[in-house]
Parts: structure tokens; C-alpha cells; sequence
């Protein structure tokens, strides 16, 4: 079939010719933000997951359906390597700026322009990678104390207003949350509960690997009563299916049911794996329908694919110490596993192992489920760690 009319769209953060199974949620994050807009009491969301679930994409779509409906948005992701002030302060440089050209909002979008520009001047010394154009002059006493946490409390106040102002909502979209430091995430929610007290139109719509969950209990005790966190997961089949016969049959192609069958069992449901499938699958076939047989034939290159690229990205920032670990819990299956069990695999001790686990656990390549159990963040990693280090040379 013609390549170039193939509608699968294997990547980071691209966007799937079909989003399936993912309406309840965004309905959910819909009604929070309206609800937010009306001043009502709202909890932020904070989506959590594996690695290929989707996350980012959602998150995406979430923020374009925002828009649409006249929320004003900010988008940023967070990097291992950078301050949550530095990612934040530029995205909340354009949002005051498109709040400012509101007539009713104008003056309380340029103070909090002039907070930031003192918030940003204060933190410079603490957070060096801050970078943002200053529009006004600092006014004195404003988020410029030089303390994140009251810093940031002042300057999403001063936003609030604006947004409140505008008679809209300041929607923060941010992904991969998990890689912010504690002490940041504390300042974050510690601004974001005062202003669900102020009852000012501030909402946080987030996305990070399963451990987010904790890092967030552990900053602040009570962000579980200002979070929900829903669990996004594998696709149920029903919708599996959808996402793989949709896009086919939009471009008249028809995907026999013993193959999409197969396609699902081969991926879990996960909808990056399921996009890989599809695209593979349609490469394969030589015409219309697409069969259980170039489904077979597909999943050799398509599992290639996943190693080149989804996998190996990982593997390739770990340490020899690192990638023994991860094979270790892979000879023991998909997971969780109890950390004496992976430490027994390697003959080591448990506490000598525990940096290399900490290590890979803010690498984002693992997660402890519940105390002393350690699980995959990247869905079908086991199976990898089998294919990229066969045999028994690892326990050397």
C-alpha cells in the first residue's frame, strides 16, 4: 500500500490519527477549568503513567480544547536539567501579555508583569538558568523576596487576578513533573492552594511517570486534597481497536479482525506501540485488507523500531551498573519485583544497590510501587533488556 498515505504516527508527543478511549478524561479537565473560571472549588489534575501511554499528546489536546474555549494557557515541560522558575517564567511572560491586551484585565496583567519581572530579578542569584524579557520595572514588594515559595504564592496571586479580571482561567500545562526538585513542586503548591483560597481562576493541568504521585505527598502533606491524580494506562481493546482500524479505514483500507486481534495482544494496549504496529503493518501489506500474516511479518520491524528508538534512547544513558540492574529485574519478569529479589539476582546487597536504584529511579526508568517493590516506567522494557543483553554474560 501507498506509504505515503499510511496515517500512523509513531514519535514523542505526535499526535495519533485517532485518540481513542481518552474522552472521559478530557471532559473531566473541561469541567475543572470551567468550574475554575467560576471561581467554584476545583482540585488541579495531575495525570500519571508509563512511559508510551500517551501522556504527553493528551495533555496536548487538553490545552488545545482550552483554548478553544477561551482559557488562557501556558505549556512548558520540564527537563532534568532546569529550574521550575525558569521554565514557568517565560510562558508567564506571554500569557500576562495576551491577558494584557484585555481592556477590563490591562492594568492587572502589567502588575503582575511587574512582579515578574521581580520575581525573576530576585531568583537570579538562586536559579541561574532564568531567562525572561522584562516588560516593566519591578514594583517593590511584589514576588520579590528572593523565596521561591513566597515569591511564586505573590506572583500566580497577582495572575489570578488578571485571569479573574479577564473572565478567564491561567491553565498551566506542564509535562514531566516528576523531574522537578521537591523544594520546587512545595513552592507550586503551596501557590496553587492559596489561590483555590483566594478562590482566584488558577488551575494546574500536569503529566509525570507514576512516582509523581509521592514526590508530591512528600513536598507538601496535603496535595492529595488539592490533586486528583488519575491513572492513564493501556488502551482497553475496544478502544485499541479503534485506534488502529479508525485511521485505516478512513483512507479505505480495512484491518481483518484476527490481525488487529494480534496487534493488540503484541503492544498491551499501550497507544505508542499501537501506532508503531499500525504503521508497520500498513508498510507490510500489499493491498487492502491488512491481514493476520503481515501483521506477523510487520511486528519483526516494528519491534526493531521500538529498539532503535523508544528503547535504546533509554538504554543509552545508563551506567554498566545501571543496565545490570535492569536486566536483573527483567530476568525476573514484567514486575514488580521486591528489591532483596533483583539484589539475590545480582549477589549483591540490598543497601549497596540502593544508589543505583535512586539513580534510576530520577533517571525516570523506574518506579517503587509500594515499599521495597520496584517496577519498569517504560512498558515491555523486560523484553528488551532480554534482546539487548541475552544470555548469562551479565551476571559477570
Amino acid at each position: 500500500m501507498d506509504p505515503v498515505r499510511n496515517p500512523f504516527a509513531p514519535g514523542a508527543g505526535t499526535p495519533p490519527p485517532e485518540l481513542a478511549g481518552r474522552d472521559e478524561l478530557r471532559e473531566t479537565v473541561r469541567i475543572a477549568l470551567e468550574r475554575t473560571r467560576l471561581g467554584r472549588p476545583t482540585k488541579s489534575i495531575l495525570m500519571v503513567g508509563l512511559r508510551g501511554v500517551g501522556k504527553t499528546v493528551l495533555l496536548d489536546r487538553m490545552r488545545e480544547d482550552a483554548e478553544a474555549a477561551g482559557i488562557q494557557t501556558l505549556r512548558v515541560e520540564a527537563p532534568e536539567s532546569r529550574s521550575l522558575p525558569a521554565i514557568l517564567a517565560p510562558q508567564l511572560r506571554q500569557a500576562l501579555l495576551r491577558l494584557s491586551r484585555n481592556e477590563q484585565a490591562k492594568d492587572l496583567a502589567q502588575r503582575a508583569l511587574r512582579g515578574l519581572s521581580g520575581f525573576a530579578k530576585a531568583l537570579k542569584v538562586k536559579y541561574e538558568d532564568i531567562e525572561v524579557g522584562f516588560d516593566f520595572e519591578p514594583e517593590p514588594g511584589l514576588a520579590d523576596n528572593g523565596d521561591l515559595e513566597h515569591d511564586l504564592q505573590a506572583l500566580l496571586e497577582a495572575a489570578g487576578a488578571a485571569a479573574q479580571k479577564a473572565g478567564t482561567t491561567l491553565a498551566m500545562f506542564v509535562d514531566e513533573l516528576q523531574y522537578v526538585d521537591e523544594d520546587e513542586l512545595a513552592a507550586l503548591i503551596t501557590a496553587l492552594h492559596r489561590a483555590a483560597q483566594r478562590r482566584l481562576p488558577v488551575v494546574l493541568v500536569g503529566a509525570g511517570l507514576p512516582q509523581l504521585r509521592g514526590r508530591m505527598g512528600r513536598a507538601k502533606s496535603y496535595a492529595e486534597r488539592l490533586f486528583d491524580f488519575p491513572e492513564i494506562g493501556a488502551l482497553p481493546p475496544p478502544a485499541a481497536r479503534t485506534a488502529i482500524a479508525k485511521p485505516a479505514q478512513a483512507e479505505g483500507v480495512e484491518v481483518n479482525e484476527d490481525a488487529l486481534e494480534r496487534m493488540i495482544q503484541q503492544t498491551h494496549g499501550y497507544p505508542y506501540f499501537l501506532q508503531e504496529w499500525g504503521k508497520h503493518a500498513w508498510d507490510t501489506a500489499s493491498k487492502s485488507p491488512i491481514t493476520l500474516p503481515d501483521v506477523e511479518l510487520a511486528s519483526t520491524s516494528a519491534i526493531a523500531a521500538l529498539d532503535e528508538s523508544f528503547f535504546r534512547v533509554r538504554f543509552d544513558r545508563l551506567t554498566p551498573l545501571e543496565k545490570r540492574y535492569l536486566r536483573a529485574m527483567a530476568e525476573l519478569g514484567a514486575g514488580p519485583h521486591r528489591s532483596g529479589d533483583i539484589a539475590e539476582q545480582l549477589n549483591r546487597n540490598v543497601t549497596a544497590l540502593g544508589p543505583t536504584r535512586n539513580q534510576l529511579i530520577a533517571k525516570g526508568m523506574i518506579w517503587s510501587p509500594s515499599h521495597g517493590d520496584t517496577a519498569f516506567t517504560v512498558p515491555l522494557f523486560d523484553e528488551f533488556m532480554h534482546r539487548i543483553m541475552p544470555g548469562d554474560d551479565w551476571k559477570a
